[in-house]
């Protein structure tokens, strides 16, 4: 499946408008958040941790991720929109508050205000930026690739490499009860590749600078 850089921005528009007239403002407690992640901390807390399904990758760093987007990915895991045993019964036991608590408080976990902004991605191989070129990366997620025009979609430089590649792949799955993500967007990018192309993609967008971190908990330090 392939789409145009035009109709691509078309299902952005689409979505982003979509989002905002849906989203219901609840404002997130990071405060409460930490109180909240006891489900959390024992795969996200701990630096390298990997998973085991649907196969073997180290779990997303998600301490300095984007607020809106961490609400947004449980909620896609809460609807089925993102097929993952696990973590579709652990956001299926949240509540939209509790979602907002927690998304604000990894939103701020190891950050330091004071940094100074990423500045644009560098160049990798000849190969990589082909296929950076060709997905559009920098028109939705920022010329850094963690920067992302819209703060439901997610900072993605620095993010481990095998989670990256699961992650696309599973955009390209369809009809597995219980593996894919349901995006059209996403959807329509990952399947012009073949896996070995957006293994090579995993590769160049986890060797950039990032701002994400896996912060163990300070009650457990």
């Amino acid at each position: 499946m392939n789409l145009s850089l035009r109709s691509l921005t078309a299902l952005l528009v689409a979505s982003v408008t979509v989002f905002a007239a849906q989203a219901q403002e609840i404002k997130g407690d990071a405060a409460a958040g930490l109180k909240k992640n006891a489900m959390c901390i024992g795969c996200h807390g701990i630096e390298g941790y990997q998973a085991s399904f649907p196969e073997i990758y180290k779990v997303p760093k998600i301490s300095g991720q984007a607020e809106k987007y961490i609400v947004s990915a449980l909620n896609a895991y809460k609807k089925g929109e993102r097929k993952h045993p696990s973590m579709r019964g652990i956001a299926t036991s949240l509540s939209d508050q509790d979602m907002a608590d927690l998304a604000a408080y990894y939103a701020v976990s190891g950050v330091d205000a004071n940094a100074k902004p990423l500045e644009k991605a560098a160049n990798g191989s000849a190969k990589a930026m082909e296929l950076v070129v060709k997905g559009g990366c920098a028109s939705c997620h920022g010329e850094s690739l963690s920067n992302p025009i819209d703060p439901s979609y997610p900072k993605i430089s620095g993010q481990y490499k095998d989670y990256l590649y699961v992650a696309l792949k599973a955009y390209k799955t369809e009809g597995n009860p219980q593996v894919g993500r349901g995006n059209a967007i996403m959807g329509g990018i990952a399947k012009q590749y073949s896996n070995a192309e957006l293994k090579e993609l995993a590769s160049y967008v986890a060797s950039l600078p990032g701002v994400l971190k896996s912060v163990p908990d300070s009650r457990f330090r």
